[in-house]
């Protein structure tokens, strides 16, 4: 309720006014029609406390009463008082009085082709000399755009609408032909980076975390907090294929943290926001069985062994962990708590192998590896710390502590630079990014490209030349910057450009960014 108690106290600052309308009746009269009876979205985003959680609570009331740029959004400043906008946008952030239900039936319905996936060109469309693997796409949360931008010349290709509110890490086939979004109000994109147009949509859910594409191609998993459901989709444009419900040992629902795919290992890998579980899910067909008490779904009964082919095997934790890092083989998971505790979960034993002592709120997800004098080392940087703890993966030890001038969300490197670097967007000094020398482990520079805007989330070229900026505003900018020298090369505009994403480094796997 951290949303309706802001829109709130924005509310009190609002002029007086004559007594407000039902906002109940504010919605049906003025939102339904676009936005559906139960606010789950139709023509128009959905419009649910978990659909709003990342929009701060001035921009709700300034979208209802100015509209949105570039949308069929028109403001209602000259229809509505200032006490029915404020109003509204408070009830906006309350759930629905009759909880809003999303089937399989309704995923299979939402479904569009816009082409069909056997008949795309077997090259790219575009110039000979555009290397396909060095492509940015570039995540515009100003305006919800996409970018695809030259990797090499640093300029866009293309620049399409995306769905409202995409998470920020797209995923990539692994050849890096396609990429797939989800939005946050449910919605899986599958788009072709050789014809740079979508292939299909499917709405999964109400409210996704994110997706995971199998190493081999075939599938894609969404990961649900509403409903608290996994949906298993061919890759090959998006046609359902399951859904599992997500339920504890002792059936109380759990809604998903995040999904993530273990190509080593043939399977996913599942974190769950309410329950003390690690969940796998193979996608090898000769997986072996699964036994009582270890299955989940439900269709499947308790008391009999059941494939082990793209059903969850369920890992007991002492506790729930529901951010994960995966050591290079994907045999040991690293995995937080909320409070700060952390484990290392080894994947083929099912057990915990090592605590680690990391205050505050570590990023694991936002990690990175690399190797220095014989030992492998993962990096994370601290959501209420303004450090980077370095951790020893071979002896799971912490081998230092690294201050910075605030907590930081992004920690990002390259195996052909000797530096990480990592952003303090969390602090006043968000407009700092600190760079890291792997080789020493200290702050060797501090760097601020754009003076009192947040500067954050990094991402290199596909040889690690140059280092790529997000100015985080809107309006704000892609900035360029030169690895080594650290001089500013080139500037986009862009529309708060919450990640970028380079092609090759996602689907090699690059030791300097997260997967």
């Amino acid at each position: 309720m951290k949303l309706a108690s802001l829109l709130l106290a924005a509310i009190a600052s609002l002029p007086l006014a004559a007594t407000a309308a039902n906002p109940a009746d504010l919605y049906q009269q003025h939102c339904l029609s676009c936005h559906g009876a139960q606010r789950m979205g139709a023509m128009a985003p959905a419009l649910l406390p978990q659909s709003l959680e990342r929009i701060k609570p001035a921009e709700v009331l300034a979208v209802i009463r100015d509209g949105r740029a570039a949308t069929q959004m028109a403001g209602f400043a000259g229809r509505l008082s200032d006490a029915d906008i404020g109003e509204l946008a408070a009830w906006l952030a309350t759930p629905p009085a009759t909880p809003p239900r999303w089937r399989e039936a309704d995923t299979a319905a939402s479904r569009i082709q816009y082409l069909d996936p056997a008949k795309l060109p077997p090259r790219p469309r575009f110039a000979a000399n555009v290397d396909p693997h060095n492509l940015f796409v570039v995540v515009e949360a100003g305006d919800h755009h996409v970018t695809v931008l030259d990797g090499d010349r640093f300029t866009p290709l293309t620049r399409f609408k995306s769905r409202f509110a995409l998470h920020g890490g797209p995923k990539f086939s692994p050849d890096g032909r396609f990429v797939y979004f989800a939005s946050r109000d449910g919605w899986v994109t599958q788009y072709d980076l050789y014809t740079l147009q979508p292939v299909a949509e499917i709405r999964v859910g109400l409210n996704t975390r994110n997706v995971a594409v199998s190493g081999d191609g075939r599938w894609v998993l969404a990961g649900n907090t509403l409903p608290e459901t996994l949906v298993l989709l061919d890759a090959n444009g998006l046609k359902p294929v399951k859904t599992i419900a997500v339920q504890d040992r002792a059936g109380r629902a759990s809604r998903v943290s995040a999904v993530y795919d273990a190509a080593p290992r043939h399977s996913f890998v599942v974190a769950l926001k309410d329950a003390a579980e690690l969940w796998e899910i193979s996608y090898n067909p000769q997986a072996d069985k699964i036994y009582p008490g270890l299955v989940h779904d439900y269709q499947m009964g308790e008391g009999l062994a059941v494939s082990g082919f793209l059903n969850p095997r369920v890992t007991p934790l002492s506790m729930v962990l529901d951010d994960f890092f995966f050591d290079s083989g994907y045999r040991h998971v690293m995995a937080a708590s909320r409070d700060g505790q952390a484990q290392v979960i080894n994947l083929d034993a099912r057990s915990k192998v090592a605590t680690l002592p990391l205050d505050g709120m570590p990023h694991l997800g936002s990690g990175i590896t690399f190797e220095q004098d014989g030992h492998h080392y993962m990096a994370t940087p601290n959501l209420k710390g303004g450090r980077v703890t370095v951790i020893d993966m071979d002896r799971w030890q912490v081998a230092a502590n690294i201050a910075t001038p605030g907590p930081g969300f992004f920690l990002r490197s390259h195996e052909n630079t000797p530096y990480a670097w990592v952003d303090a967007m969390m602090s006043p000094r968000r407009d700092t990014l600190s760079i890291i020398d792997k080789r020493t482990l200290q702050v060797v520079r501090q760097l601020t490209l754009r003076p009192g805007k947040t500067n954050a989330h990094v991402e290199f070229t596909r040889d690690g030349r140059y280092a790529l900026v997000s100015i985080m505003e809107t309006p704000g900018e892609l900035v360029v910057v030169d690895a080594a020298t650290f001089r500013e090369v080139a500037a986009l505009p862009m529309m708060k450009p919450i990640g970028k994403y380079n092609v090759y480094n996602k689907v090699t796997r690059s030791e300097g960014t997260s997967h």
